[in-house]
């Protein structure tokens, strides 16, 4: 990318070159991933990540092995030279920007399975997509061996899975949850808000209202299972098309739950038209 503002790797020999160098010095290392078309919530990680580390590196890589085939992997948003000058201001040191044959060289046959926390909620409603990402934040992992690597809590589920991975596959990275980052009407930040019209936009605030109530009530008594449908007609009441699903989980396992005994979590996933969107608070 000629006149880009930060250093860009395009291969896994780059760069491990730039990390290595880094790690010669005595340096930390932290790593972002991302898939582009950045907004806030993913330089609000950048900026952790520099806080807590040395050096950043921030991945993009728009992977299609997490995307079915019926889903938005041609139309999902791509601005390299944006990103690039978004993350220089963010204060990220390389940007790692690999080609799909560089993740995914000919030949490449090997799948990452995390199962149980990977089954419910988004299991269900998109069976292929922890396979995807699970593969591709391993490789990115092994790829970079940073000190620590950083994930929004909007994508909840994904970080459990990303735990649970690192975790079983021994990989020598702490993995670091970093709270939601929202719009000015709380609407969680998201590539895909891009693709809401001006009115699908404004019911889109109402999610995390919705989502808000359901834990006043639930905390002031009300069942669990009660809360639950409630919430799922007051999104549809809103304007939303369809309701994937409205659940309080254990926020460890995502395990069902009759009660708040232990932490917890709600997680939505909603239709406008034909954007999806997720979000999560705790109970």
């Amino acid at each position: 990318m000629i006149g880009s503002p930060l250093p860009v790797a395009r291969d896994v020999v780059g760069l491990r070159s730039t990390v290595a160098a880094w790690r010669e010095a005595g340096l930390t290392v932290g790593l972002v991933p991302t898939m582009g078309a950045l907004h806030e919530g993913h330089l609000s990680l950048v900026r952790t990540a520099k806080e807590r580390c040395d050096r950043v590196v921030t991945s993009l890589f728009v992977n299609p092995r997490q995307f079915a085939p019926h889903e938005d992997f041609e139309r999902y948003p791509r601005d390299e030279a944006g990103d690039a000058k978004m993350l220089a201001s963010a204060g990220c040191d390389l940007l790692y920007a690999p080609e799909r044959s560089v993740m995914y060289p000919q030949g490449f046959a090997t799948n990452v399975i995390v199962a149980d926390v990977s089954t419910p909620l988004e299991g269900e409603f998109r069976p292929h997509f922890f396979g995807g990402v699970a593969t591709v934040v391993t490789k990115l992992l092994l790829q970079a061996l940073p000190d620590t690597a950083f994930f929004g809590e909007k994508d909840y589920q994904q970080l459990l899975v990303i735990k649970r991975m690192a975790h079983d596959l021994d990989i020598p990275v702490a993995i670091t949850g970093c709270a939601t980052v929202r719009e000015h009407d709380g609407l969680a930040m998201s590539s895909r808000n891009a693709y809401l019209s001006e009115d699908e936009r404004r019911i889109a605030a109402r999610l995390n209202l919705i989502l808000h109530d359901t834990i006043k009530a639930v905390r002031a008594g009300e069942p669990i299972a009660e809360a639950e449908a409630e919430a799922t007609r007051h999104v549809i009441a809103a304007g939303f098309t369809s309701v994937d699903y409205v659940s309080i989980r254990d926020a460890d396992t995502l395990g069902p739950i009759s009660d708040l005994s232990r932490p917890a979590r709600i997680l939505a996933a909603a239709w406008l038209g034909k954007t999806r969107l997720i979000d999560n608070m705790a109970v």
